[in-house]
């Protein structure tokens, strides 16, 4: 970032910290002096203006920050639409725009998973992005409660962890009361699903029923063929 730029036809159209008013005003002014009060884009920075009023630059920051989070969008839904129209060619128009192609591969997944009408704009991408994963229905319900309470991303996957565990923990409790497992096995199979890196839920479902399949597969081999 500078307060200075070279070659000011590098400046993009892109103005920050101006209303839209203000900016057409100072687009018929023409001249230095129409942008001697804005923040302009350039391809290796801003030029920022010595002297703007805070609130100029407060703008400027808002209304990057939501560039910054659209192009996500924007990129996923360039590839998209890419690999929908031209199957055979969209490769060449990715490595032709200089793009990493597993970036965009996220960003077109997310897309995917989100449709244009779904999208909460008070929300971020990666927002979207730690719910991608979900049913519809419980995407809905997370980006209600993301908007509701006023999340960011990391409040956003902690809060969707605490209830896993929960449920988790909810899910263990009733198989200790049906099964009356001692504490110290349940303990013991806690650890031996951590070390699988899975929830004890899983883990005990998966044991059992590998060890259901291999007493199954033995019995199945004493039993004469008619």
């Amino acid at each position: 970032m500078t307060n200075q730029v070279g070659d000011q036809r590098d400046s993009q159209v892109l103005i920050f910290g101006k209303t839209a008013d203000t900016a057409s005003r100072n687009r018929k002014a023409g001249g230095a002096e129409s942008r001697r009060d804005q923040v302009l884009t350039t391809k290796v920075g801003l030029h920022i203006p010595v002297g703007l009023a805070f609130e100029e630059w407060e703008r400027a920051g808002r209304q990057l920050s939501g560039l910054l989070n659209s192009s996500s969008w924007w990129l996923g839904d360039w590839l998209v639409y890419g690999k929908d129209q031209y199957a055979d060619r969209y490769e060449r128009g990715i490595r032709a725009a200089g793009l990493q192609y597993q970036t965009l591969r996220n960003y077109a997944w997310v897309s995917r998973r989100f449709e244009l009408e779904r999208r909460r704009p008070e929300l971020s991408f990666q927002h979207h992005a730690e719910l991608a994963s979900l049913p519809v229905d419980e995407q809905e319900a997370w980006l209600d409660r993301a908007e509701r309470m006023k999340w960011n991303t990391k409040q956003l996957r902690n809060a969707i962890r605490a209830e896993r565990e929960n449920g988790s923990e909810q899910m263990s409790a009733a198989a200790t009361r049906r099964l009356a497992v001692p504490d110290n096995r349940l303990q013991w199979w806690h650890r031996a699903a951590a070390h699988a890196g899975t929830e004890l839920g899983e883990w005990v479902t998966a044991t059992l029923d590998a060890a259901a399949s291999q007493v199954l597969k033995e019995v199945d081999l004493h039993v004469p063929l008619e």
